[in-house]
């Protein structure tokens, strides 16, 4: 372990003369002296009880206890206290990227656990041990169909998220993929790779799915299958925010992709797969992985390299302790929520422009912002304001029905 103590003088002084330089500051002689810190401006050293109280008086300034009408991706869902219990639980908290065969059997397990949960509740055939999250899922199912139909041209609904577009757009863009956004899907689709859309969108509009002639790419907000049957499609993605993920200022979350088992080969990430040991019993291994997924970078099937297992593992276990029933019953509440919310704004004069929506509806005001100061007076974050006249407002089941008295009276 001597190789991890600090270096000594010596040892510095060999390492300068190694590379050319007499000290260690000679390597930053290239930065412009008004780019480097002069002098570091920090207060004296403080106890370790002081610390915490000085952290403490801090985190009080943070205002915490908002009723929180945002969506738009990131929501507010209950999460079951015995998930981060399991979850923190030092055999799966490592640093370590799980993607190599020697992974825990353990790991393993729970990454074919999520696989066979996903397709449970997207009626497809496989999935992937996460990606990223959704965004990523939707640029690398571009990706895949690009691939499979061998054209460089796809169709992709304006409504997505607006942050999903984004990502699609650096995606395509690098891989010379034509992009042509449309509102309402096209008669001719077979000159296209792929029609991706998301329902409910990010409006909340849950879409009436044609079919098409080319590959059909849905993007799903996973807890809407609670309640809503899915989408026939070729692909299907989205994001495992919903299932038992905090919202954390906005992340860390994971995607998830899943497909039709003809396309297995060309679904990018991780996938576990199960099967038996020598001595027959019943064990776990990464598979239908090439070689060239990590030696041979041009022929890979993807860039990503790694997968959100601990994200993952948050999912599989929310997913388990929820059951069907309870996992029914969120989406059931979230809805019924948020359908009551829209009704109540109604009979105040106040229009939801969404004609069909699960848990997220747009509503229409004279003064978005106005109304969203006026909702923050009372403590409401009211939700996300798309511009001058419209806010996107999300309710899940943490909302109660006091929640919708208070955000109706206070408008």
């Amino acid at each position: 372990m001597k190789n991890f103590l600090v270096h000594s003088d010596e040892v510095k002084k060999e390492m300068c003369k190694s590379i050319g330089v007499n000290r260690i500051e000679d390597l930053f002689k290239q930065i412009p002296k008004q780019a480097l810190i002069q002098k570091f401006d920090l207060n004296d050293a403080l106890s370790e009880m002081d610390v915490q109280k000085h952290i403490k008086s801090l985190a009080r300034k943070n205002k915490t206890d908002y009723i929180s009408f945002l969506g738009a991706g990131c929501y507010n869902k209950f999460i079951p206290a015995c998930i981060n219990q399991v979850a923190q639980r030092f055999e799966f908290n490592t640093a370590y990227t799980p993607y190599q065969p020697e992974i825990s059997q353990g790991t393993l397990q729970v990454m074919y656990e999520f696989q066979t949960m996903i397709c449970r509740l997207t009626n497809m055939d496989v999935a992937n041990a996460t990606v990223y999250d959704a965004a990523t899922a939707c640029a690398e199912a571009i990706l895949m169909a690009v691939r499979i139909k061998k054209i460089n041209k796809v169709l992709i609904a304006n409504s997505i998220n607006p942050e999903y577009k984004r990502v699609i757009e650096t995606y395509t863009n690098a891989n010379k993929i034509e992009v042509v956004w449309f509102d309402e899907i096209p008669e001719k689709t077979n000159e296209y790779s792929c029609v991706l859309i998301q329902t409910p969108n990010f409006y909340g509009e849950i879409l009436n799915v044609k079919a098409v002639e080319t590959l059909l790419v849905v993007c799903v907000d996973i807890s809407s299958l609670s309640v809503l049957k899915p989408v026939d499609c070729d692909i299907m993605v989205g994001d495992v925010q919903t299932l038992g993920i905090p919202m954390n200022f906005g992340g860390p979350s994971a995607g998830f992709m899943a497909c039709k088992e003809k396309y297995l080969r060309q679904l990018p990430g991780r996938l576990a797969g199960r099967t038996v040991d020598a001595d027959g019993k019943q064990a776990f291994t990464l598979t239908i992985q090439t070689r060239e997924q990590h030696i041979k970078r041009e022929k890979a099937t993807s860039n990503i390299c790694s997968n959100q297992a601990l994200i993952g593992l948050c999912a599989t276990l929310y997913l388990s302790v929820m059951g069907e029933k309870g996992f029914k019953q969120a989406g059931y509440l979230s809805t019924l929520q948020a359908h009551k919310l829209s009704e109540k704004l109604s009979k105040k004069g106040i229009k939801t422009l969404n004609k069909n929506f699960f848990n997220e509806f747009v509503i229409e005001v004279k003064d978005s912002s106005e109304v969203l100061s006026k909702l923050k007076k009372n403590n409401i974050i009211g939700g996300l304001r798309l511009d001058n006249t419209k806010i996107l407002v999300a309710v899940t089941e943490m909302i109660s029905d006091a929640d919708i008295d208070l955000y109706v009276s206070s408008l």
